[in-house]
């Protein structure tokens, strides 16, 4: 039993079962014992690889749409260029190099900004950004960020952020909770609270006895807060994710280690929890706020800016193993029966705004 696990049993036996969004707080967060506080889950050797880990392409990518983004509000300074949820600080390095390169002024001046609420992995990015001319900041929140135009990115970082789940039990919906077996093993129960019929997908009523549907508060207010600030003060987002684009019933939640899946109840602390983001929930918060929200997958966001024409000329002079590298990761990026149909890509900009390769009209996302 890891040591996150004996406080969690110790915590339901005293205080009875605890909601899934506690749990997943709990396993993520635990300043002593959570995933996040205690361990490197980045890389190879850790148990996930993000997209900006599997290609410099990715982030330079990223960086060009903000550049073009900058461009069309009108090149305004002074300027925030910040990422939340940044890692191990590879993205933020390859958007450094690339922006300098596009625009060696607006690097120059821009208050680039690490929003991270971990300590331990702040060194870890300062030590990846090492001796770097540029001006970088870190924050704990978005709160602290000068009150500016803001151009900001977020790669995987809501599917870490808590959610509730619901089963279906009768003809309501009771909310799913973490409680003991008899053999004081952690298990799933239906517990007393309900959900609101108004939060329910469209599919909702066909569900079968059992079946999970899953909101995520936490993940509307964190958004809410960063699309109030872009309407107070101007800029644009760009959130990638692995989720979909329209709310419907299903369980989620996994735990992944070592590369791979395994029971989310089996060693809080020492696995990474997740959920799929509900995309349309996340942009029905950005259009509230009067900002224009386009969806795609990161597929054909990649290859809308160009993935293709990058990889043609890393390779260019390369060696073959080089270029089938690249070609790979092109392909794991974009691909469809890779990151690419898998991952979706909600970006925010004011209202009318277009930045490619989106389309003007969000409408119809």
């Amino acid at each position: 039993m890891t040591r996150l696990k004996a406080r969690i049993v110790d915590l339901i036996e005293a205080t009875g079962p605890i909601p899934v969004n506690e749990y997943m707080a709990l396993c993520l967060f635990e300043p002593e014992a959570g995933y996040y506080t205690t361990r490197e889950p980045f890389g190879a050797a850790g148990d996930f690889i993000t997209a900006p880990e599997i290609s410099q392409m990715f982030g330079e990518l990223v960086a060009v749409w903000l550049y073009q983004a900058w461009l069309a509000v009108g090149r305004p300074t002074p300027v925030t260029i910040g990422e939340i949820g940044p890692g191990r600080g590879t993205l933020m390095k390859d958007m450094l190099r690339t922006l300098s390169r596009l625009e060696p002024a607006l690097a120059n001046d821009a208050a680039f900004a690490m929003i991270e609420t971990s300590p331990r992995l702040t060194e870890v990015q300062k030590q990846t950004l090492g001796a770097t001319p540029f001006s970088i900041r870190w924050h704990e929140t978005i709160d602290t960020l000068p009150p500016q135009p803001l151009l900001i990115v977020g790669n995987e970082l809501f599917d870490a952020i808590p959610i509730r789940q619901f089963v279906r039990a009768g003809t309501g919906w009771r909310e799913r909770v973490v409680g003991l077996d008899g053999a004081d093993n952690l298990t799933f129960f239906a517990g007393a609270g309900s959900l609101d019929p108004t939060l329910l997908p469209a599919d909702a009523g066909e569900a079968p006895q059992g079946a999970i549907v899953e909101v995520a508060p936490a993940r509307s207010a964190l958004m809410a807060t960063i699309a109030e600030r872009m309407a107070a003060h101007g800029g644009s987002g760009l959130f990638v994710d692995y989720g979909h684009l329209r709310p419907g019933v299903g369980d989620t939640l996994q735990a992944l280690r070592r590369h791979d899946h395994e029971d989310v109840l089996a060693n809080p602390g020492e696995a990474d929890l997740t959920s799929h983001v509900d995309f349309a929930a996340l942009a029905g918060v950005v259009r509230a706020r009067g900002l224009d929200a386009h969806l795609s997958t990161q597929g054909d966001f990649l290859l809308g800016l160009g993935i293709l024409e990058r990889a043609g000329r890393l390779g260019a002079d390369a060696s073959q193993a080089a270029r089938d590298k690249i070609a790979g990761d092109v392909e794991r990026l974009a691909g469809p029966q890779a990151m690419g149909d898998l991952f979706k890509v909600l970006a925010i900009v004011p209202r009318g705004v277009a930045v490619r390769p989106f389309a003007q009209a969000p409408s119809s996302d």
